[in-house]
């Protein structure tokens, strides 16, 4: 009685789940790739608009130049900090949750597999799968427990099975909130590092207006938006977060004096 070898069946099951494309089955081995650049965006929008406000403010209230750089600095690394500490744990908290929801999924198909089975049969009844061909799919689906349980929780729950990286997340965030938010900051530390800006505070508002827009052409990109559209809008966002920090700071500058 001849016996099966476990690397032929292993080679003979590689084969049949390849897709004949050498490159689509390396990617597909891949699994799905997480993308942080709407971390990076987000993070350099709000990095950008809270500096931006401080300066704005300070300016507004006709203090003195240094501390504009000591507010901003201040902001760059407490409001970035904890942005990003927000992202980490709403990050790992969307893990956590996805992890108990599976397992509780998975207890369910083990206690009532009947229940759970016909729960997969309407979601795809719903779909329009009709007759023999829905208890093909059903079987398929039910016949592997990792399977089914990717079902449940896409179909039912609507979450995905791809866990993000909590500390990628926070990280980019991090990042880009001091990269792009210190761009307010640029023309009032050159000055205080020797340079002569007669305006520091309109090189400012131009410098950080060209960062919003860009920022803004960026995120138009990652949500499917026209790119011109998302940066005059994100301008538009951050004039009005000035342009009220600095209404402010005139408003108290009597009070300040």
């Amino acid at each position: 009685m001849a016996t099966e070898d476990p690397q032929n069946e292993e080679s003979q099951r590689s084969s049949e789940e390849s897709t004949g494309d050498p490159a689509l089955d390396e990617r597909l081995a891949q699994g799905v790739r997480q993308n942080y650049l709407g971390d990076f965006i987000y993070g350099a929008i709000d990095g950008a608009v809270t500096t931006l406000a401080v300066v704005a403010g300070v300016e507004g209230a006709g203090l003195n130049s240094r501390i504009i750089i000591i507010l901003g600095l201040a902001n760059l690394v407490a409001d970035g900090f904890s942005m990003a500490a927000a992202n980490f744990l709403g990050t790992r908290a969307e893990n956590q949750r996805l992890v108990r929801q599976r397992r509780f999924e998975q207890l369910e198909i083990r206690l009532h597999p009947e229940g759970e089975r016909e729960e997969i049969r309407q979601i795809f009844a719903a779909k329009g799968v009709r007759g023999e061909t829905l208890e093909r799919v059903v079987e398929a689906i039910t016949a592997d427990e990792d399977r089914w349980l990717d079902v449940m929780m896409t179909e039912e729950h609507g979450m995905s099975q791809a866990k993000r990286s909590a500390l990628r997340a926070a990280s980019a965030t991090f990042i880009a909130f001091v990269i792009v938010g210190a761009v307010p900051l640029i023309s009032f530390v050159s000055n205080a590092l020797g340079a002569t800006i007669a305006n520091p505070f309109g090189v400012c508002v131009a410098l950080t207006g060209l960062a919003f827009f860009g920022v803004g052409a960026a995120k138009g990109r990652v949500v499917d938006q026209r790119w011109w559209l998302s940066g005059i809008e994100t301008l538009a966002v951050g004039g009005a977060a000035a342009s009220i920090a600095y209404g402010i700071g005139v408003a108290l500058r009597g009070f300040v004096g």
